[in-house]
């Protein structure tokens, strides 16, 4: 080893090919040919190869030590070599490689490099056959094939079946078999492989389905934040609005001040101001306590529909709106205005959207058993037999924005949730409401217990036995229809029992139900359901009954039509479905308690049926299901409240329970 070195260290200044090429990475001219003066490079690096193997050697290290430093120092003295050294370390990467690297090549890079985050999601594939497999399995089998289980093709020999050398030495029917079994277990093979093949396409599918869930709940995030965002700004224009109105006011208060102030002297407007209270002019440029408050947006400009792309039986919210049971509600649209009504004898107002109670009408003498709310009008109908109207474009109150103090609580707050009303804050004050009552209907005689209006018509049944048409307009009776004479008129004119007769059903007793529980007006069509049963469709224009719907076997407790079907539901437990245009019965279920309330939209039905959860009807597809607060709760778990009221509206249904809660849910 030592002599090879004294060789290697020799021929160090000669031009000979070295058989060690340390700079050179395979037999290719090294990038270092293609600098300038590669000649003293290479020296050079011949010099540092033959000190490394000095050093490596066994004899005369530090002589060869010495001598090849010393040598070392005198090359790199060189003005020509310190010149190459100095332009190789000013020579970029980029040169360095485009002098390496043709330019189709640098070209052919740049379109085949896949970045880090693609090259990061790279499925595993631990599929255990081949390409060729799977296109083998994939090709279809040929009738005969499947039938003799033979094929005479070089193809198919190729791929398993026994070769004719194989057949010399055997018998033609062993052969046969051979071959035979050579196919069914080659149609084996291929079954495992389409089964792996469809395994591998499931879980494919599977993982898309998890993408697509996953991108789903991130747009339905950037819905809810856009159409919080979107209320937001509406309740800025409704500011910017009630500014402009302020604004305006002003302006015509000292328009109409002007005249009064050039044609008055100063010295006897203080003089007349000196005596009672003030002058005329400070006392009208006094700001007014309205324009000081903020209206409330009773109709959005645009309306939320996140809920319709929320999985159907998802809770949006849930509050404590009662003490008692929740006798009544109806909102406008979806996280819009709410009304509720319940046994504590408050009539509450809520925004849907900001899920708080911004008010209550005040008004009646007792608890209100019905409701109905349209736009911004209200109609409540209460056990003190008055019917009252509320507008409430009319309510004023503070903006969203200052609904939280610095507790982080709620002060508009009405106390409900807290077990010692003393140490809740003060509900909201009386004044929010004050300009919303329009007028009263006071011609019935007993408790009001079913409403309903459509424009400048409204009608109300009452336990006093009759139903009143009333005129909006001119806000008084127009009509009244007493039930059991028409009951007794439609049975002296049919002469039987099974038309238009009084009857009780012997189910419940009759103080238990209400004499008029459901009715709908529409034009001049009345439909109404009573205790006996039976479903009366009236005509307003001559006071009569024209048709009666007998099906039911207890009291009618909701009802509601459209074009062409009305549904009914009762305390006989059934929901039933008719057919208008025939009057007879087009569909009907029954549940294991009594419908006590019960709507429909353009796709469901649901109904409150002495349950803690709401029965939804779906009437597109025929399936029935559970929504609400009891869905998915063990029967051993401690029993919730019952739901006694449910409306919905564009798959956005309220519910209201005995304890006085109130759920939202979409539908």
């Amino acid at each position: 080893m030592a002599s090879s070195g004294d060789r290697d260290d020799s021929p160090v200044r000669g031009r000979s090919a070295s058989p060690r090429r340390p700079l050179t990475p395979d037999n290719d001219s090294s990038f270092v040919d293609n600098l300038p003066d590669s000649r003293q490079l290479q020296a050079f690096g011949r010099k540092v190869t033959a000190t490394a193997g000095s050093l490596i050697g066994t004899e005369g290290v530090s002589q060869h030590y010495h001598n090849a430093l010393g040598e070392l120092h005198r090359e790199l003295r060189r003005p020509m070599l310190q010149r190459s050294v100095f332009s190789f370390a000013q020579t970029t990467p980029r040169e360095l490689v485009r002098s390496r690297i043709s330019v189709p090549e640098i070209q052919q890079r740049a379109l085949s490099y896949l970045p880090d985050e693609l090259l990061s999601n790279i499925p595993e594939d631990n599929n255990p056959y081949s390409l060729f497999q799977g296109f083998q399995a994939s090709l279809p089998e040929e009738p005969s094939r499947k039938k003799h289980g033979r094929h005479n093709s070089r193809g198919q020999r190729l791929i398993g079946e026994a070769t004719e050398e194989d057949d010399l030495d055997l018998p033609p029917s062993m052969a046969a078999l051979k071959n035979h079994k050579h196919n069914v277990a080659h149609r084996l093979e291929m079954m495992g492989v389409r089964k792996h093949m469809c395994a591998a396409e499931i879980h494919e599918i599977d993982n898309k389905i998890a993408n697509l869930n996953t991108m789903r709940k991130i747009v339905l995030d950037r819905l809810a934040g856009l159409e919080l965002e979107e209320a937001d700004l509406e309740q800025e224009l409704l500011d910017v609005d009630n500014k402009i109105e302020d604004m305006q006011e002003e302006l015509d208060d000292a328009a109409a001040l002007a005249p009064k102030s050039r044609d008055s002297p100063p010295a006897i407007d203080q003089e007349e101001g000196s005596g009672d209270f003030m002058s005329e002019s400070i006392y009208q440029k006094l700001p007014s306590p309205k324009t000081k408050r903020h209206k409330r947006p009773i109709r959005r400009i645009s309306m939320p529909i996140l809920h319709e792309h929320l999985e159907p039986g998802s809770k949006i919210k849930e509050l404590q709106a009662h003490n008692d049971t929740i006798t009544a509600l109806d909102f406008d649209a979806p996280w819009g205005t709410l009304v509720t009504a319940a046994l504590d004898d408050t009539v509450r107002v809520w925004d849907l959207n900001a899920g708080r109670c911004i008010g209550m009408l005040e008004g009646h003498l007792s608890s209100v058993r019905c409701l109905q709310v349209e736009e911004n009008i209200v109609a409540t109908g209460s056990m003190d037999a008055s019917i009252r109207l509320w507008d409430l474009s009319k309510a004023e109150y503070a903006p969203l924005d200052n609904r939280i103090n610095k507790d982080g609580h709620d002060e508009e707050d009405d106390g409900l949730t807290f077990e010692n009303a003393e140490d809740a804050p003060p509900p909201p004050p009386p004044t929010i409401m004050q300009d919303c009552p329009l007028f009263a209907l006071e011609s019935h005689v007993d408790e009001i217990t079913a409403l309903h209006f459509r424009g400048d018509t409204l009608v109300s049944g009452s336990a006093d036995k009759t139903l009143r048409q009333w005129d909006l307009v001119k806000g008084r009776c127009v009509q009244t229809l007493d039930v059991l004479w028409a009951a007794a008129q439609a049975t002296a004119t049919a002469n039987t029992n099974t038309n238009g007769q009084w009857r009780q059903t012997g189910r419940v007793p009759d103080s238990s139900a209400d004499f008029v529980g459901a009715l709908q007006v529409f034009d001049a069509a009345l439909a109404c359901g009573t205790a006996d049963g039976m479903v009366r469709l009236w005509d307003l224009r001559s006071g009569q009954v024209h048709r009666s719907l007998v099906g039911h076997t207890g009291p009618v407790t909701a009802l509601q039509f459209d074009d062409v079907h009305l549904v009914t539901g009762s305390i006989d437990r059934s929901i039933r479905i008719w057919d208008l245009r025939t009057g007879s019965i087009y569909d009907a279920y029954a549940y294991d308690n009594p419908v006590t309330s019960m709507m429909f939209d353009a796709r469901r039905i649901v109904t409150a049926a002495g349950e803690d959860v709401v029965k939804v009807y779906d009437k597109t597809d025929g399936r029935h299901w559970n929504c609400g607060p009891g869905v998915g709760v063990d029967e051993d778990a401690t029993v919730l409240s019952t739901i006694e009221r449910v409306r919905i509206k564009e798959g956005y249904m309220v519910e209201g329970r005995k304890n006085g809660m109130m759920g939202v849910w979409s539908c």
